[in-house]
């Protein structure tokens, strides 16, 4: 047995580079079969973070510098559509027009040349282009979104009027789904988000427009005082229509068991609009479905025998193959334990993105029939080095009830920590805060830990994964909850002594970093935090965020002016005072969702209080970094941010200056 190499936590020596971490985690989009080959879109970070579409053998479908990446309620998604084996739709990034193309060839545009619109969530379906259009008609006005039709002729690239508005009427829109004279979406409105309360509508197509339609299932049920989330719509035929929703249990039939979580229905077309009663198809205490952040998403997929291929998620994720005749369910045994969409499928065949606890994040081609999966692109890692850290899923008691986490503990070979000595630890806070973690693989997370840095990854109240309740844990209570929850789990660690109390540092991003310096004005628990484009004042980011969050404040604090008290109350920027702890704010300059303002107000606050702190601007930068010399920067500086405030000595990075 190998001898323990004892070094000072921290201090390690890792093969994992800053220079290496652009290429470490693929961020990896819609996906589709095209003959025998496999196309993808991916995001890269060395061609200032474009979103490629990429081929099998690696060359570009899509070269550089066109961009598939789309605006729609900001995060996107839905951004290209195959039309056949050689034509594809996309949204161009620069100036969100919708493109036709074929490997090779120069795209041509086929909507116009209008700064007031937007697209995403293109579909191909019944021989017509489908998408979400997103309309800005002033700075101060809601945006105006519907379902349109794209003609492939090019008549609107010049013509707006030839692409035509097939339904709207409703704030938000997603998912058209057309099939034989009908057509399929999910609607909701200011001020729910699309987790707390959508509706599934299915309408009559009379000359390419909706000209009636029916609500299926989801919406708020005020009456009853119940909301309920509608996603995914799919046609399994003419007549049958699948869908995901998350019924509250009182609604349930005595014979079956509903638990209030996304799971898969189907319901049955008699002519028109006349249809029977939602019957679950799968019924299980597990999530089939998610928040949706970007268009597109799908979690579960019809096979062309008729069984359906579908995630289920109770903290990490399983795949089902679920026979609807028979009512037989199966788990398919993969590696594949978090984040998984499926993006196609073929035959028995479906191309699959996701991670797992031992396999980084990837694409994948999964044979149902010979129950095998292979990497198509990532995926791979050299476990035997054994630089990479496993995590082990962690539960902690928190103030209102159990709180979920993973935790990677310091790995790397025979390196151990001094004698009597405990790890430092970084506590990760996830954006949304409706998102949700793992546990997968991670190069992020084994950066860290490969030098003996042990991290926490949290799913605090609030988060997805775990049913509508927990989700729910944070109503009202954003900046209290998650608080608790994250400080709780910390201090779980550190009973369990596997963390120094006294080198717990705090990272997050976004609504995570709202977390964060919440963490660090309400507790001492920590002794460092790292803010990624946080939210440092619930005021301004409701003034100057996008239209798609613009309400969201409202079930997580409360409705303005009503609860202004609040808004004030909670955010860190109101007591500057009690900001004593070295904090690292990393910020875009083109950031839509938090705005610089908000990290310089932060700046400020620190600079004032004489709080060691530094404040890194990267240009051209957006919600969430992309760029390949930014993620290098970040990571570097993060690293010697840690070593200089926590005590250690992390070879190989310089020194970071503090204000």
């Amino acid at each position: 047995m190998a001898s323990i190499d004892r070094r000072a936590f921290g201090s390690w020596p890792s093969s994992i580079r800053p220079e290496d971490m652009p290429a470490g985690s693929l961020r990896l989009d819609l996906a589709r079969f095209v003959g025998d080959d496999y196309w993808w879109a991916e995001s890269v970070p060395s061609q200032k973070g474009r979103t490629a579409i990429l081929r099998s053998s690696g060359d570009p479908v899509l070269p550089a510098p066109w961009s598939a990446r789309s605006r729609v309620h900001e995060y996107g998604g839905g951004a290209w559509t195959l039309l056949d084996d050689e034509r594809f739709a996309f949204v161009e990034q620069s100036d969100q027009r919708v493109y036709i193309s074929s490997a090779g060839s120069d795209p041509a545009p086929l909507t116009p040349a209008d700064p007031r619109f937007a697209h995403g969530d293109l579909v191909w379906a019944e021989g017509e282009l489908w998408a979400v259009r997103e309309t800005h008609v002033g700075p101060h006005e809601t945006p105006i979104r519907e379902i349109v039709r794209i003609p492939l002729d090019a008549s609107g690239a010049n013509d707006g009027s030839a692409v035509v508005s097939v339904v709207s009427g409703s704030d938000f829109l997603a998912y058209p789904t057309p099939r034989a004279g009908r057509i399929a979406w999910i609607a909701w409105d200011h001020p729910d988000m699309p987790w707390d309360a959508s509706e599934l509508r299915v309408g009559t197509l009379e000359d390419g427009r909706v000209r009636e339609w029916t609500r299926i299932a989801g919406g708020r049920e005020a009456s009853r005082g119940e909301n309920v989330s509608a996603l995914q719509p799919e046609w399994a035929g003419e007549d049958e229509l699948l869908f995901v929703q998350d019924p509250p249990t009182t609604a349930a039939r005595a014979d079956r068991t509903w638990t209030q979580r996304w799971n898969l229905f189907h319901v049955r077309f008699d002519d028109g609009l006349a249809h029977a009663a939602a019957e679950p198809v799968y019924a299980v205490d597990g999530d089939t479905g998610g928040p949706l952040w970007s268009l597109g998403a799908r979690w579960y997929a019809a096979l062309d025998d008729g069984n359906v291929l579908a995630v289920v998620t109770e903290g990490r994720s399983r795949l089902m193959l679920i026979e609807p005749v028979s009512g037989s369910v199966a788990e398919l045994e993969t590696p594949l334990t978090g984040d998984i969409h499926i993006q196609a499928v073929r035959g028995r065949r479906a191309l699959l993105t996701g991670a797992g606890a031992e396999v980084p994040g990837g694409l994948w081609e999964l044979d149902v029939s010979a129950r095998s999966l292979r990497a198509v692109r990532g995926g791979e890692v050299d476990l035997t080095s054994r630089v990479h850290s496993v995590a082990v899923p962690m539960t902690f008691p928190g103030p209102l009830g159990p709180v979920h986490t993973f935790f990677y503990p310091p790995t790397n070979g025979a390196l151990g920590g001094l004698d009597g000595e405990l790890p430092p630890v970084l506590v990760l806070v996830h954006g949304g805060p409706t998102g949700h973690v793992t546990g997968d693989l991670s190069q992020n997370s084994s950066y860290f830990t490969s030098r003996g840095i042990g991290v926490l990854d949290v799913n605090y109240g609030g988060s997805s994964g775990y049913g509508r309740a927990y989700r729910e844990r944070l109503n009202g209570a954003w900046g209290l909850v998650d608080v608790q929850d994250v400080a709780a789990a910390a201090q779980g660690l550190v009973a369990k002594g596997l963390a120094d109390p006294k080198r717990l540092a705090i990272k997050g991003g976004s609504a995570g970093g709202w977390t964060v310096l919440c963490a660090l004005a309400d507790t001492d628990v920590f002794s460092a935090g790292i803010s990624r484009y946080g939210v440092a004042d619930l005021r301004m980011l409701l003034a100057e965020t996008h239209d798609f969050e613009a309400r969201y404040l409202d079930g997580l604090v409360g409705p303005m002016p009503e609860a202004e008290a609040d808004y004030i109350e909670r955010s860190p920027l109101t007591h500057p005072e009690k900001l004593r702890t070295p904090l690292l704010i990393l910020q875009g300059t083109e950031d839509p969702v938090v705005p610089p303002s908000q990290s310089e107000a932060l700046r400020d606050a620190l600079a004032a209080n004489s709080v060691p702190h530094a404040y890194l601007k990267f240009e051209g930068e957006s919600h969430g970094f992309r760029r390949a010399e930014t993620i290098i920067a970040c990571f570097a500086n993060e690293l010697a941010f840690l070593g200089q405030v926590l005590g250690f000595e992390p070879p190989g990075v310089a020194a970071i200056e503090l204000s």
